[in-house]
């Protein structure tokens, strides 16, 4: 076995090779030497998840992992001796031979005392966790509230649920907190969030050659310290976040990286990067960097030639690259997928992965949703779902004005109405759909003409069709538990929320297996009674139309295998504790460049 460090001091290194050659009763002694220091709770030292596994298995499973690339940085020393308890032959003197053993001894002896440390530091790691674990709010409220304020806690629910990547924003972080990490968020301030305190801290950041001034507001909640960047650059546009020309966009986020990076100085930091678009290579003057990093935001089109991409800085220069399933990750290295930026991404394939995202259970629970709590509807469980979700069923109906049969199927999109959502597959589908006597229901905001077109089907089937124009977040978990199925066609999907929410309510998805679509939803399988859902191969109405009429089938002839899909969706471990040790392990992997 090879060592990456050396022998200890004081230990005669021929000797103990002349030893080791020989192979007698060899016995290994490893020691694992954690940084000096470690505080307490702060997502830089061991984390919790990887050292409550068998302690030696962990170690030598971390020294194969470090045992990687050449140039990376390496934290860590590892010491191996190897020892034999017989004498040497060939004479040697036994005064030799009792120093060799004492030396032994005395290495064994610091082992034993480094493992105690690392034992100790490890109890106090779970004891950390329980005690945030036991600080966090339950559905009743019964426990300590983790806010420092007297204010309801809500920061969130206005700050950064813009879409999916708002829902990971907001429940990815609280999630490594409860494993006992130190997680700081940092966001623009686009609105006047009450629970955010001014720190008094200003400071003065140039972009473009003006110069301009941003406050720093904090909060503390659910063991995480929110950071939000405050300017008049970030004002007004709450509603709009992704809106304004490319250029403004641009000032914007420049402003707001350069004033994260003074509140984190040498802190991990995970970065997101969404579509970050391109521009031409004129636009490098924003970023404020000297003209030898041009090179990293080039990027080459065939047909426009070199071009601006932050992206492809980003995912030059990252440690780590994470994507939210692993289909994307697969897709993003395609040219079909990639965005352009496909050979990039497999140059840096090693620093990709691929991880599902978690949903919150305590916001999407049938048994605690706040909105199935009035007009009709009812929680329910597992246990109670024949009876509590045809109730929320006819609640629906008779919300929407629709005929109350509980016979009927009731279909549900839940969606920005975007031709990449898959809408005009959709309406390919309705007349169709109109022939199979069955409802549906749409709710989303998006292209106009789209919205038109949503209004147009529920005044040809008014019987049969509700199309409702913008986004209710109490109408969205009242459709995911009155809908019997959920449509998400999507052409792609990183990875999609709505189809885990709807599991999660006992709704059946069918889907578009593409990206997050395809990890998440397996295809029903009646001769094994196994699957989630139905999945359809190609962006296609006619392909769209077969899996939905499969599923149409089965939930007229075939209740007990409906019953099994419902009860295989909600049965399954959606939370973001699982994806959240995917990501711990990511960011270890990051600091320690292995």
């Amino acid at each position: 076995m090879a060592s990456t460090g050396s022998f200890p001091t004081g230990v005669d290194g021929s000797a103990l090779r002349n030893i080791a050659n020989r192979r007698q009763h060899v016995i290994p002694i490893l020691a694992f030497r954690p940084r000096k220091h470690v505080e307490v709770g702060a997502i830089s030292d061991c984390n919790s998840a990887g050292f409550s596994r068998d302690l030696t298995v962990n170690l030598f499973s971390r020294l194969s992992q470090c045992c990687g690339r050449n140039g990376r940085r390496r934290r860590w020393t590892t010491q191996l001796v190897e020892a034999t308890g017989e004498a040497a032959e060939g004479g040697e003197s036994g005064d030799e031979s009792d120093s060799l053993q004492a030396t032994i001894d005395k290495s064994m002896s610091q082992v034993l005392a480094m493992q105690k440390d690392l034992l100790q530091q490890i109890s106090e790691r779970k004891k950390l966790v329980s005690s945030i674990k036991n600080s966090i709010i339950d559905p009743e409220g019964s426990k300590q509230q983790y806010l420092e304020t007297d204010v309801p806690i809500s920061i969130f629910d206005a700050a950064a649920t813009k879409g999916g990547l708002g829902d990971v924003a907001g429940a990815l972080p609280k999630a490594l907190a409860r494993r006992g990490h130190r997680v700081m968020v940092v966001a623009p301030r686009y609105s006047n969030y009450p629970e955010a305190q001014d720190s008094g801290v200003r400071k003065r950041y140039k972009v473009d050659g003006q110069d301009m001034e941003v406050n720093y507001f904090q909060a503390y909640i659910d063991g995480v310290d929110f950071v939000f960047i405050d300017s008049p650059i970030f004002q007004h546009i709450e509603k709009n976040i992704y809106g304004g020309n490319r250029v403004d966009i641009l000032k914007r986020m420049i402003l707001f990286c350069k004033a994260a990076i003074e509140t984190l100085y040498d802190l991990e930091i995970m970065v997101t990067a969404g579509s970050l678009g391109r521009g031409p290579l004129d636009d490098f003057s924003y970023v404020d960097l000297p003209p030898h990093y041009l090179d990293l935001f080039k990027l080459y089109d065939p047909v426009g030639g070199d071009h601006f991409n932050i992206f492809a800085a980003g995912l030059k220069t990252a440690d780590r690259v994470v994507t939210v399933s692993h289909g994307y990750a697969w897709e993003l290295k395609t040219s079909e997928g990639g965005w352009g930026l496909h050979e990039i991404i497999n140059e840096n394939d090693w620093k990709l992965r691929g991880i599902v995202n978690g949903i919150d259970t305590k916001d999407w629970s049938p048994e605690l949703d706040v909105h199935l709590q009035s007009d009709g509807y009812v929680n329910y469980s597992l246990d109670t779902l024949q009876s509590g979700k045809p109730q929320c069923k006819a609640a629906l109906q008779k919300e929407l004005g629709l005929p109350v049969r509980a016979d009927v199927p009731l279909i549900g999109f839940i969606g920005r109405l975007d031709q990449q959502k898959g809408v005009d597959l959709i309406a390919e589908a309705v007349p169709w759909m109109m022939g199979q006597d069955v409802q549906l229901v749409m709710l989303g905001t998006g292209r106009s003409d789209l919205e038109q077109m949503l209004r147009q089907f529920e005044g040809q089937y008014n019987d049969k069709v509700r199309g409702w124009v913008g986004f209710s977040v109490k109408t969205a978990h009242r459709i995911t538990a009155g809908a019997d199925i959920l449509l998400m066609p999507s052409r792609f999907e990183p990875c999609g929320l709505n189809q885990l929410y709807a599991m999660r309510y006992g709704t059946i998805p069918v889907v578009h297996a593409v990206g997050g679509l395809r990890d998440t939803v397996q295809p029903f399988n009646p001769f094994e009674e196994s699957g989630l859902g139905w999945t359809f191969a190609r962006a296609d109405g006619n392909e769209l139309i077969h899996a939905l009429g499969n599923c149409l089938l089965t939930y007229r002839q075939y209740k007990e295998s409906w019953e099994g899909l419902q009860k295989r969706g909600m049965l399954q471990d959606l939370s973001w504790d699982s994806a959240a040790e995917n990501y711990e392990e990511v960011l270890v992997a990051a600091k320690y460049q292995w």
